[in-house]
């Protein structure tokens, strides 16, 4: 995709796609090539593990770390042939990459992938806690029990098992890296419990920052606005794409490489003395009103 072209909300056709999506049914493809980045070698020698790594954010923040000269594990849940196509693309910047099929609302899993990591490369350097879940319900009577559940199981406990699990691995100097939204800081009525879920991981973010300051181990946050990747598809209705996305001062959505230079920023030296932050990547959907 050009870079002098970023599709706006009236650019992304109404479309629907089953859950998980895949992202190579989208239209457009996300843009995720890092094509327009200059990277410095600011993570040579440096390991990574991206939950979600296979697509969307996960797979930009991949490419972006390789680019830096980061070796990296990615953990996805579903689709195959997205995380190979994200492990050929880190590859062909001349890293090692690591596929590992998991789901992090299971600790054991949690823990054996980190273990995978640990006997690949041997050694962890940063975790990027990335997957997520959402699903739109109009309606509170619609939001089941079961998916308030799956949520949370994915989008904050699998954070915190990530974190249990990497923590033994990871030394002064080294960076957890979480994923949140906008609206864990100012809702949205149709994703209660995806906005819930994503405060959460705020609160998550800033006390454990706190928590493994003694340590100089840095934690903080990115939060997303609208992003075209295929939770997008999959979750909204047709019209929701449609006018994917209305609500921000760009009037357009986010691509997944627009995203990443901020994950490599809180990975790299460059953020020595940032811990506890959340970093609005939205396109002006800011977070007060």
């Amino acid at each position: 995709m050009s870079k002098e072209f970023r599709p706006t909300a009236d650019q992304i056709p109404a479309q629907t796609l089953p859950y998980p999506a895949s992202q190579e049914d989208m239209v457009p493809q996300p843009d995720s090539d890092l094509s327009n980045y200059r990277a410095a070698g600011k993570l040579k020698g440096k390991v990574a593990l991206i939950t979600g790594g296979d697509s969307g954010i996960g797979r930009a923040v991949a490419i972006a770390y390789a680019m830096e000269g980061a070796d990296v594990a990615i953990l996805y849940n579903v689709h195959d042939d997205d995380a190979t196509v994200t492990q050929s693309k880190v590859e062909e910047k001349g890293q090692k990459c690591l596929k590992i099929q998991a789901d992090v609302r299971d600790s054991q899993q949690c823990y054996a992938a980190v273990q995978q990591t640990i006997e690949k490369f041997g050694h962890l350097d940063i975790l990027v806690n990335n997957a997520a879940y959402q699903m739109v319900q109009f309606k509170l009577e619609d939001l089941s029990e079961e998916q308030f559940r799956r949520t949370l199981e994915t989008n904050i406990f699998g954070y915190f098992y990530m974190v249990k699990a990497a923590l033994p691995h990871l030394k002064e100097g080294d960076s957890i890296i979480n994923t949140t939204s906008i609206l864990g800081l100012i809702g949205k009525e149709f994703l209660v419990d995806y906005s819930t879920s994503k405060g959460a991981v705020n609160a998550f973010t800033k006390a454990l920052a706190q928590n493994l300051a003694e340590r100089k181990i840095r934690v903080n946050a990115v939060a997303p606005g609208p992003v075209w990747t295929p939770n997008i598809p999959a979750t909204m209705t047709a019209e929701q794409v449609d006018n994917f996305d209305v609500d921000n001062a760009m009037k357009r959505a986010g691509q997944p490489e627009e995203l990443a230079p901020t994950y490599v920023y809180f990975a790299s030296e460059d953020s020595s003395f940032t811990t506890g932050a959340i970093l609005e990547v939205t396109g002006g959907q800011v977070s007060s009103t």
